[in-house]
């Protein structure tokens, strides 16, 4: 029996408050990423613009858009269709009075499949989400595509191993994390969470025995506040793929701009999967607690 091989690519770049110039420049590296030959090809979360949810400013809600008439899915449709690629593409959503941190997942044939929205939504310094997203409303979604099963989370979704392991149940084969994560302000601690990040998506390749990869912006971003202060944020890269045993196969620095790939071979995934028992070892009846925010089992 042949292999089912996939290359999945991601790519890691910077990015400017101009919409048109973001755009253009995720094509330029999804173009050379499918002359490389990838199949599947992840851009960074809410590549857009900059990452303005540094400050809270009602004009930002300006940003976001409905998905009927976006100002560039389509244009990604066009692309994927073009280059034969599936795109995950992050995008800030606008549906009717709501507001979501979102992705639209287009298949190879441009096919717009569905729209995912973030599940866990941040709110801290630097990190104000919770102001501008309302909670998705999609639950975790796994779409059958030209190129494997493939689900995604969106940045704060990665640290949660239930976000992982719901979308392996649903059958995902490959887990993508596009991501917008960096230094943390000093009222934060001012602490250093990259290896932290990794190794928290790495146990989800390990715990699920699939390949895994994040996709994360780069470069230094101001961005002003209402009453005149500005912020910055440093975003630190080290996008990466991992393979289903959870070693990390491509890495980027801190600074570096372009695409890694990687083949993934899904079926001989599959094969070990089954063998380390991790599925067949669960015990669903004992994780009611996972039902409940604060651990205790409802009575009855």
């Amino acid at each position: 029996m042949t292999n089912r091989t996939v290359k999945l690519a991601v790519v890691q770049m910077s990015m400017t408050d101009v919409l048109q110039e973001n755009v253009a420049k995720a094509e330029r590296f999804v173009r050379e990423a499918a002359a490389e030959g990838a199949n599947v090809i992840l851009v960074p979360e809410l590549f857009e613009n900059l990452y303005f949810c540094q400050a809270e400013r009602e004009e930002f809600f300006s940003l976001a858009h409905e998905v009927d008439g976006h100002p560039f899915l389509g244009r990604f449709q066009d692309l994927a269709r073009e280059l034969g690629v599936v795109l995950p593409i992050s995008f800030f959503e606008r549906s009717g009075h709501a507001h979501y941190n979102s992705l639209a997942m287009i298949d190879a044939d441009g096919d717009l499949m569905g729209v995912y929205r973030k599940s866990h939504i941040p709110d801290g310094p630097g990190y104000e989400e919770k102001y501008y997203f309302n909670p998705g409303d999609t639950g975790f979604k796994v779409w059958k595509t030209r190129y494997g099963t493939i689900g995604v989370g969106i940045c704060w979704d990665q640290w949660y191993p239930e976000t992982a392991r719901a979308m392996a149940l649903l059958g995902a084969e490959i887990l993508l994390y596009p991501t917008a994560i960096g230094s943390e302000p000093e009222e934060a601690g001012g602490i250093d969470t990259k290896d932290m990040w990794q190794r928290a998506m790495i146990g989800h390749a390990v715990s699920n025995v699939v390949y895994l990869a994040a996709a994360n912006r780069i470069g230094s971003e101001r961005v002003q506040h209402g009453d005149g202060k500005v912020t910055e944020q440093a975003f630190y890269g080290h996008s990466f793929i991992a393979d289903f045993t959870g070693t990390k196969q491509r890495e980027f620095g801190k600074t570096e701009q372009g695409v890694l790939t990687l083949d993934l071979d899904l079926d001989k995934a599959r094969t070990f999967r089954a063998g380390m028992g991790f599925f067949r070892d669960r015990r669903p009846e004992l994780y009611a607690p996972l039902l409940t925010l604060d651990g205790k089992t409802k009575r009855a």
